[in-house]
């Protein structure tokens, strides 16, 4: 009796997850976008999910090999990755200029993968906790936009981008010191020396 009852409830929960996922198909001549992902170093490990996935594309499909697996017809810059890609990699196209990177503007490894690169230090700031101050830097990254600039450890971004801290580039107002609103006695909320 109650294997039986076991049985039933996997075999609703089945029907409710297979009734919400769709399969994707393409036809021969859709066009498609290609995953690619941005490694993951020190500096943006579990942070920074706006930077990541990016595709390329849109490229053609030339055919269907299987059930889940596409030929693509990639450009002579990429012709050496292996052209037949599964659906997973694979993104509906749908017309949007801001999330594409052509594939030539990056350097991608044999699993498509690519790093993200910083261009420049935006600003700085020290977080100030309880025992301690904690020194950020907003980091401008290549192919994206000032909006999607991302506040790092600035000791993290000196030990990987030290060509970042030149004096020229650093021409910005100064440290700003911000604190935790529930620390907050009396003091402003935000001060700049």
């Amino acid at each position: 009796m109650i294997r039986q009852r076991l049985q039933t409830t996997q075999s609703r929960r089945k029907s409710y997850a297979d009734h919400r996922k769709k399969g994707l198909e393409f036809e021969i001549g859709d066009k498609v976008f290609l995953r690619v992902t941005p490694l993951k170093g020190k500096i943006k490990g579990g942070k920074g999910k706006k930077l990541q996935p990016r595709y390329i594309g849109p490229f053609n499909i030339l055919q269907r090999i299987g059930k889940v697996a596409y030929q693509l017809e990639l450009p002579a810059s990429l012709s050496w990755i292996h052209d037949v890609f599964h659906v997973s990699l694979l993104k509906e196209y749908h017309l949007d200029p801001t999330h594409i990177l052509p594939p030539e503007d990056i350097e991608l490894d044999k699993s498509l993968a690519y790093e993200e690169r910083p261009i420049r230090v935006l600003d700085r700031k020290v977080k100030d906790l309880r025992n301690k101050q904690i020194p950020l830097v907003k980091v401008l990254w290549k192919h994206h936009d000032v909006e999607e600039a991302t506040w790092e450890l600035e000791k993290d971004m000196q030990e990987k981008y030290p060509n970042l801290f030149t004096a020229q580039d650093m021409n910005f107002e100064g440290w700003k010191i911000e604190t935790e609103p529930r620390q907050l006695t009396g003091m402003a909320m935000l001060m700049v020396m």
